[in-house]
Order: structure tokens, then sequence, then C-alpha cells
């Protein structure tokens, strides 16, 4: 049998493992959930021995769904989310939970417990700054480190390792502490485009100034897809692999699915870079956008040096909440309990008809601002928050699928709002590649695609998985490098065009959502 390899994956909610070959077709897949714990409401935890076990058992049966033997697989890689993972010197988890639960060693990317130590990492006005949008979110790992430092000075002494969540999967199964230059670039204030990564006036002013030595951190990143060498033993055993399995430096899942679908595009140069988007769109939604040039844009993080393909510049935008606010207001309705099954699923066909019956007059008057958790792009707003105008006293199904519907157009107009800021310093996108749970949603794909204009292409293989699997095929030979990987591995897609007809209501609704924006700063103000 020819080589193969196995991508990874670790979203917010579930573990996932795909087996590819060298030509990107998928031939077994598996998905395990993760546990997340909330004690309040803007901290959110896991527990990197839980992700650990949920990866083991994903690669252990997508291999067995591929029918494959276990020494077939050449190289393993791995993308997760920007999520922070704490360990003491011998390796052990440190919890960083407010409930002090033992075990809970992970802040998740999406708390937020550090926005005062993000506003002063703002206020610094420090360079590195100009590669995070000008503004530093809490999302980001310094702010969340110099929380930990503050208000958990005991987890502080006793670490030994600091790690995002793709370079903790990596250091677990080849034992290598290395670090991806995707995760320092993009959350750790790291410049991969100079002699000194780290800039350590920065750090020291912030009160980290020991990161380095107490975290483990390298001096230098590694680019993505390089050698960390086979499997441990104890590795290879828990994931039911052979220690001839090479492991691939790894990238935060969002940079993954950036790879899966964009390589193609990167293969024909720069013009093409310039008309195209990623976008993985699933519990929230990330915008990365490459060049062969820097283009900074103000509220959007970048521009980032080799943070998906080497050579070339990324500028990731992004909205916070997507698909995870959607939940939110079905969880909200009080009409939701009448609804069986998958909630969304019968809330998108009901609006189907609604729309068919009442045309342009659906839903008309009600109107959303989606920024229920902040404003990640371009406003880099992580205090802003979300508008719902034109209420009445309905509780029925149907009202709540009006409110679904305005919630879901309203989510496409905040990647129309990104669009336009990244097309006022050189883009001129008209081609959205989408992967993620939105793809299943014909709703928001209609949308995105109504709203913007935009062609929408969606990817046959999932993106994410297909990324981490792109980066497995260097160190196992499959591929020269990462960049013929992500040329050879492209696979053909589906295409949405958008209805012209729509543009001119879609229109009138833009409008108004950059009011509602100019409308909540007003209030705000009083």
């Amino acid at each position: 049998m020819d080589r193969l390899v196995i991508g990874v994956d670790v979203g917010t909610g579930s573990a996932r493992a795909g087996v590819f070959d060298a030509e990107g077709r998928c031939l077994g897949r598996a998905e395990r959930p993760i546990r997340m714990v909330r004690p309040l409401p803007d901290h959110a935890e896991h527990e990197s021995e839980d992700i650990g076990r949920c990866v083991c058992a994903s690669v252990r049966e997508a291999v067995e769904r591929a029918g494959i033997d276990p020494a077939a697989v050449a190289g393993i890689g791995f993308d997760a989310t920007c999520s922070l993972v704490v360990r003491d010197r011998d390796g052990a988890p440190l919890s960083v939970s407010s409930s002090g639960e033992p075990g809970l060693d992970t802040i998740v990317w999406l708390d937020h417990r550090a926005v005062a130590e993000a506003e002063e990492c703002t206020a610094s006005g420090h360079r590195v700054l100009a590669h995070v949008g000008g503004v530093m979110s809490p999302e980001m790992e310094i702010p969340k480190l110099m929380w930990l430092q503050r208000h958990r000075p005991d987890v502080w002494a006793r670490a030994g390792l600091f790690l995002d969540l793709a370079d903790y999967l990596t250091w677990r199964a080849s034992g290598s502490t290395a670090r991806s230059e995707c995760t320092v670039t993009c959350k750790w204030t790291y410049l991969a485009h100079e002699a000194e990564g780290w800039q350590a006036d920065f750090l020291a002013a912030r009160g980290v100034g020991d990161l380095l030595e107490r975290g483990g951190l390298p001096r230098r990143a590694s680019p993505i897809a390089s050698d960390l060498g086979p499997l441990t033993a104890d590795a290879a055993a828990r994931l039911g692999l052979t220690t001839g399995c090479r492991v691939a430096v790894g990238l935060i899942d969002a940079h993954a699915g950036a790879l899966g679908v964009l390589g193609a595009a990167a293969a024909e140069g720069p013009a093409a870079l310039d008309r195209q988007i990623a976008m993985i769109a699933g519990t929230s939604t990330c915008h990365m956008a490459l060049s062969a040039e820097a283009r900074p844009v103000p509220g959007v993080w970048g521009p980032y040096l080799g943070a998906v393909l080497p050579g070339l510049w990324l500028e990731e935008a992004g909205q916070s909440v997507s698909g995870a606010l959607l939940d939110h207001v079905v969880a909200l309705h009080s009409a939701s309990a009448a609804l069986e099954g998958n909630p969304h699923a019968a809330l998108v066909a009901r609006i189907g008809e609604l729309r068919a019956a009442e045309g342009e007059a659906f839903a008309r008057g009600l109107h959303v601002l989606p920024d229920f958790h902040g404003n990640r792009s371009p406003l880099a707003d992580p205090h802003a928050t979300g508008v719902i105008s034109g209420l009445t006293m309905d509780r029925s199904v149907d009202g709540l699928a009006r409110l679904y519907y305005r919630t879901a157009v309203a989510v496409a107009l905040g990647t129309r709002h990104i669009l336009d800021a990244l097309n006022a310093q050189g883009w001129r996108i008209d081609t959205l590649n989408v992967a993620g749970g939105h793809t299943k949603n014909p709703l928001l794909m209609e949308l995105y695609a109504d709203t913007t204009g935009c062609r929408v292409v969606e990817p046959v293989e999932d993106a994410v998985l297909l990324g981490s699997a792109m980066t497995a095929t260097v160190p196992a030979g499959l591929h020269p490098s990462l960049a013929a990987a992500a040329a050879a591995m492209s696979r053909a897609a589906r295409v949405r065009e958008p209805d012209p007809s729509r543009r001119a209501g879609f229109d009138r609704d833009y409008s108004t959502f950059l009011l509602m924006h100019e409308q909540r700063r007003a209030l705000e103000a009083v």
C-alpha cells in the first residue's frame, strides 16, 4: 500500500482525525467530543488530558475506518484552536481554572478573562501592535499569561511549559518542545520576519519578562511542516500507530483550513490570492487573506509572515461568534422547545417556506447587530455588544424563524464589513472559500454569496483536516515542500454564485447594519 498520512484537528468542541493519501483523498475519519467548562461567563477551560484521549480515540477509529495497516501511516500533522496549555516542570497539568478544579490546565481561545490585560498591551503603543491590527485581543496568549501571572502566581511559579494547543499536541506526540511559527507569530507577539522574533522589552514591560525561561519557549520558532522526528513509543501505542510515523510542526486550526482551501490559488500566484479569502466558519469565523507583501489592515490581525505558507503574509480577520450566535438565539427563544431533532435544520426549512410565501416582506423591520461576544474585526472592540431591533411579542416558532433569519443575515453582513476593510488595503476579493460547520447550513451559504456579491466555494474534503494532512506529507517524504503539498492535494470544489436580484435588498440591510454600529457608539457615549 502507498504511504499515507493523518491529519488531526482539535476544534472548540471536538477532536477529529482523517487518513489521507498524497493526492488529498480522505480514506477514513472519526470524531470525539471534548469537554469545555464555563465556571464564569467570560471564562472557558479545557482539560488537555481529555483532549489527548479524544485525539487518540479519533486516530484509532479513522485508521480502522480506512481499513489500512497502521504501518502505512508515514506522517501525522496537528492543528488546534489557539488555546493556552499550562504544565509544570515535570510536564504534569497545572489547573488554571477559576473554579479550582484540578486537571483544567487549558484556557480556551474564546476566554475573555484577560480584557484588562489586553487593554494594557494596547495602551503601551509598542510596535508589536502593528502586527495585531493595532489592538491587542484578550483571545491572544500574552494577555492570558499576564492574567495568570497576576491572578494565579502560585501556578506561574510552578510552571515549566506554556504551550499553544497545537504545540502541546506535537509535544505529546514527539517529545519535542519546538514551537510553530504559526502559533507564536499569530498569538504570542513573536515577529517571525525579524532576526530577533521575541521582543524582550515588550514582555518585560508587561511583567512576563521571564516568559521564555518559565514556559520552556525556544529562541526561534520552527516553520510549519518541519520534521519533529518520529512518534515516541508511548505516543505510537496510544495512537495505534508505529514509531515509523513522523510528526510535523503544526498550526492553528483556522490556518490549517486556509492552507487546505487556498493551496491552489497560492500556486497560481499573487494575482489569484488577491481575489480570494479562506473562511473557516464554525463556532466562530476566521477570514484569512494571503498576499505576497505585507498589508496592514486596521482592526485585523497581522500581517504575519509564514503563518500559512512560507514567503506569504497573512491577514486574519474574524467574528468571535457566528455559529455560536445562532445556537445562542435558538437557546434564548421559548419556541425552541417545540423543535425536535436538529433545530437549525428545522428553522432553515421553515424560513424557506416563509420566504416563498412572504417574499421581500419576510422579517422586514427586524435587524440584528451580531457582536454578542465583542467585535474582533474590523472594529477590534472586545466590549462591543449585540443589538436586536424590531422585536415584538411573537413567541411562536415562526417568530423564532424570523429572528434566526435576521441573525444569519447579520453574520453574513459582518463578513461583508470585513471584506470592505481588506479591499480598502489592496485586495479585490470576489471569491469566498468557506470551510467548517457553516457548510452544513444552506441558509448561511446562500447569504454569504448574496450579501457580499462573491462566489462561494465549498471544498469537497474537510479543508481543516486536509491542511493538517498537508503538513504531515513533508516529513513523511510524500511531497518535497508545504507549497508542493498544498498544490498537489487541493481538491475540486462546489461553487455557488450570488443572486444579483437580491443585491439591492441586502445593500439596504448593510446600510442599516452600519447605522446600527453608529447608533450603538452614540448610546455608549451617553
